[in-house]
């Protein structure tokens, strides 16, 4: 064999060597890099990422500014500033062991007029020297009493100063059972406008003042009424004052009950009524009948064997007036006031109070046995019957 073929076997021989290890090298990168990839896929299908929050978002409380305006919060701010708390001093008095201090008293009231007339009850100011009202800023007034009607428990006091606003009375006879009102007031004193909510429990209520009268036609409602509520606006969703709150019951007259949420206020219509004439006249006028009167139950005409179980017995009859002038005469009975019968609802105050001074009307009674009919023109008095 020549040199020349040796030599081109040489060369094919390296080419296939070349070959070879070109190939094993380029299979060889081509496992790795498939290796590669595969663990690539495998991190990525396995293994959950984990996203870090930032110490920023997970500190961070969630705050709404969202303003919410209910009924009820309208209400309150339309009558809130025209109610006041309404300060009193009680002189002390001379008793046995000498003079006792002066006592600071409080209760609530209402603004219903511009001129600064003040509505509240006659119990809030009774026995008082020294009177003022704190308005809803703080600010205090000096006031005096211009009337008061001890039978409604209303009174009525004229602030001096500049007055922030003016409540709006409205129609308490249509009042219903279940309506939603508002009570505000400065309960114990110190707790000034306090708001609380309630409805109407009731209409038409009597109570027993235990004074011989009863207290007619009275708003019963379960919103709290406490120690310094007396005389503070009973106020419906309108913003309208709609009672003045009066009294509560907590039982201790029926036995061993202890009861919550008996509220009473007197009507809106009636505090008109008798704040229009006090405001107008200075005073409001009651029909004067002139006697002294015991009232008769079964259980006394049982023990005194009186003739009839319901009435009113005559004490006294003060000289002229009508009852004097009209033939009353002292141990008489009054049974009847012109159309209204004396009965276990109806005492002789109220049967009165349902005429006006100057009518003339027929007062029906027992004397000695027998039925008496007098006709008798009524006087006019503030407080007494």
């Amino acid at each position: 064999m020549g040199w020349k073929k040796t030599v081109y076997v040489l060369m094919l021989i390296l080419v296939a060597i070349a070959s070879a290890i070109g190939g094993g090298l380029v299979g060889g990168l081509a496992v790795y890099f498939a290796e590669q990839n595969n663990q690539t896929n495998v991190v990525e299908k396995d293994t959950p990422v984990i996203s870090q929050p930032t110490t920023s978002n997970s500190q961070a409380l969630q705050v709404s500014n969202t303003d919410i305006e209910t009924a009820i919060t309208s209400a309150v701010e339309r009558v809130g500033s025209a109610v006041v708390t309404v300060r009193t001093i009680i002189p002390g008095q001379l008793s046995f062991f000498g003079q006792t201090p002066d006592q600071e008293a409080s209760g609530s009231g209402v603004i219903i007029s511009s001129d600064g007339y003040v509505l509240t009850n006659n119990h809030v100011i009774e026995g008082s020297d020294q009177i003022s009202v704190i308005l809803a800023d703080g600010s205090e007034l000096p006031a005096q009493v211009v009337s008061t009607d001890l039978f409604a428990d209303l009174a009525v006091l004229k602030a001096n100063g500049n007055l922030p606003t003016v409540a709006v009375l409205g129609n308490s006879d249509l009042l219903k059972p279940g309506q939603t009102v508002i009570a505000i007031g400065s309960p114990l004193g110190d707790f000034k406008n306090t708001v609380t909510v309630g409805v109407i429990s009731a209409t038409g209520r009597s109570l027993d003042t235990g004074n011989g009268y009863r207290m007619e036609n009275m708003i019963q409602t379960d919103a709290a009424i406490n120690q310094g509520n007396s005389g503070g606006p009973l106020v419906n969703l309108a913003g309208e004052v709609v009672g003045i709150n009066t009294l509560i019951i907590r039982g201790q007259d029926y036995g061993s009950a202890i009861a919550e949420g008996l509220g009473f206020a007197v009507p809106a219509n009636t505090a008109r009524i008798i704040g229009e004439q006090i405001i107008k006249t200075g005073y409001f006028a009651r029909p004067y009948l002139g006697v002294q009167t015991q009232t008769i139950t079964p259980p006394i005409a049982h023990r005194y064997n009186l003739p009839v179980e319901w009435g009113a017995y005559v004490v006294d009859v003060v000289g002229n007036s009508p009852a004097g002038k009209g033939g009353i005469r002292p141990k008489d009975i009054i049974t009847r006031i012109g159309d209204i019968e004396l009965g276990e609802s109806t005492s002789f105050v109220n049967a009165l109070f349902n005429y006006q001074p100057d009518e003339t009307i027929t007062i029906e009674m027992v004397r000695d046995g027998q039925k008496v009919s007098l006709t008798i023109t009524l006087g006019e008095t503030v407080a007494q019957p």
